[in-house]
């Protein structure tokens, strides 16, 4: 049968071999290649089967052509190995089509291709210095593709790292550790990666069901390319898991996002952001964060700046994070003051510091309905210790002699000489810390302390309120909400504090509930609310 015939080829016929020791990158290119004109041909189709086996593709990247997919028997049951011993310089992604390199556009897209049911381990890519290329996957301007169960991991740059994605699903990938080359300060190093703005005003993309673990800078991010392109509407994060990234999912440039049902944890910056720290200095705006757990992030829950605002939070669980469970704010290179962001009957409780933290100009802005409760949780005083009764692990302090409050030194830095560490949690006598980075197996930024050293923990601030306006805000409504402190030991020093820190303008605060937090229901420091 020749391949024009055929709408499947099983790859070990074409010149795979499929046993982890042959080069199988030529042969793969040549059956694309082959595939492809076939396809331009006669418009129909084609799909590589690669039966199970481990695949060597080494030195190169295979560019991919369109009407070419992908498939494998399975995750862990076909693998695609990537390294590149014998060229250096090659990122040697699995498959890419790039505009810089082989002209993608809207004209010279990649069409009707499917990639599904492999792994891709990246581990074998070593490179001098951090490439952005350096992908499992790298397709630019794609139309009708599918990828789906997939597993990639320990790229050196991002493990799903395709943009402009136009009627394409990403659904149940799972990225592992990817980024591994970036040092925080990188172009992409994330799990899943995805370049928007090059198909105009919508792109219509749905990324559901994924898993994103450890990796270098996001989870799960959409990110405008351009400066003066317009930010696409059209896109949907639903039900994904991300962990351990600096970022979980972020959205620096989308138009009407929507991210539902997903699972935001122990990550280090924060669950969800929203910023201009893309490549083009532009955030998204508009979007919906609903129903979503956003739990013990080492820094902030959601994290919103540099953006013209309307977004919406609605009915999530925003708990036990680092610092604030929401925290407005702009990066002082693109101070943008939000405008009509809704924080909408969401639960938020046991955050390290405030629960709503307003950081930045906000106006026609609106927290409704919302139950705020038990915040402030980092209440213990400064504390130091030598000794005896002192010893360290990679990833905890234990001072036998301590009585701390249970989780009172939660987002705080302790220090050991120059070396330091996040807490993360704490109980009466045990520091648990946060890992020095995504992936990392040790929190210290230098070596393990030695038994016996001295730690040294900071005071913790003496105001820590459910919600605190500390930046310009106007026209702001405030109802309906209960902000209070249930615990024995109360935290939250006050239901609302406005600081001196800006000028307020006209508000509606009315219908609220600011009783039984440890200091008193209100604190007002400006006249303008006073």
């Amino acid at each position: 049968m020749s391949l024009a015939e055929g709408t499947v080829c099983n790859a070990r016929e074409h010149g795979l071999k499929g046993d982890g020791v042959t080069n199988d990158q030529p042969a793969l290119q040549a059956l694309v290649d082959a595939l492809g004109e076939a396809y331009a041909a006669d418009g129909r189709p084609r799909v590589i089967h690669c039966p199970p086996g481990t695949y060597s593709i080494r030195d190169a990247g295979t560019v991919w052509r369109s009407g070419i997919s992908l498939t494998g028997a399975g995750i862990g049951v076909t693998r695609f190995v990537l390294s590149n011993e014998g060229n250096r310089v090659d990122p040697t992604p699995l498959a890419y089509f790039t505009t810089v390199q082989h002209g993608a556009s809207r004209d010279n897209c990649i069409t009707d291709c499917t990639f599904a049911s492999f792994e891709i381990d990246g581990s074998g890519v070593k490179l001098a210095r951090y490439d952005y290329l350096a992908k499992g996957l790298g397709l630019q301007y794609v139309q009708r593709g599918r990828f789906r169960d997939l597993y990639i991991h320990d790229t050196a740059a991002t493990g799903l790292g395709c943009d402009f994605l136009q009627d394409t699903t990403v659904e149940a990938v799972h990225v592992l550790r990817c980024g591994r080359l970036d040092t925080g300060q990188q172009m992409g190093g994330a799990g899943i990666g995805i370049g928007v703005g090059g198909w105009g005003d919508s792109e219509r993309l749905t990324v559901a069901n994924c898993t994103a673990v450890g990796n270098g800078t996001n989870g799960i991010f959409l990110e405008l390319q351009k400066p003066d392109w317009v930010p696409p509407r059209g896109i949907r994060i639903v039900g994904c898991h991300v962990e351990d990234n600096r970022f979980g999912i972020s959205d620096w440039g989308a138009e009407g996002l929507i991210v539902s049902a997903c699972t935001m944890i122990g990550n280090h910056e924060a669950g969800f952001d929203v910023s201009a720290q893309g490549t083009s200095g532009v955030a998204g705006r508009g979007g919906i964060v609903a129903d979503c757990v956003i739990d013990a992030n080492i820094i902030d829950g959601l994290s919103i700046g540099n953006t013209p605002g309307r977004y919406v939070v609605r009915g999530n669980r925003i708990s036990r994070n680092g610092r604030y469970g929401y925290c407005e704010h702009n990066l002082a290179r693109n101070p943008i003051p939000g405008r009509e962001v809704v924080l909408d009957g969401n639960e938020i409780w046991e955050n390290g510091l405030d629960g709503i933290r307003i950081d930045a100009g906000l106006s026609d802005g609106a927290i409704v309905n919302n139950r705020i409760r038990d915040n402030g949780r980092r209440s213990a005083g400064g504390d130091s210790g030598a000794g005896e009764a002192v010893s360290y692990t990679r990833t905890s302090v234990r001072d036998s002699g301590a009585d701390w409050p249970v989780d009172g030194h939660r987002g705080k830095v302790v220090r050991i000489g120059p070396r330091s560490a996040v807490v993360a949690t704490n109980t009466s006598n045990e520091l648990l810390l946060a890992p020095v980075r995504p992936g990392a197996t040790t929190a210290w930024t230098g070596g393990t302390p030695s038994a016996g050293e001295r730690y040294e923990l900071p005071e913790a601030p003496t105001r820590r309120a459910g919600i605190t306006l500390a930046s310009t805000t106007s026209d702001l409504t405030l109802r309906h909400n209960r902000v209070w402190d249930s615990q024995e030991r109360k935290t939250q020093t006050h239901g609302l504090l406005v600081t001196g820190e800006g000028p307020h303008g006209s508000a509606d605060i009315q219908d609220n509930d600011f009783a039984c937090n440890a200091v008193a229901a209100t604190r007002i420091e400006t006249p303008e609310y006073a």
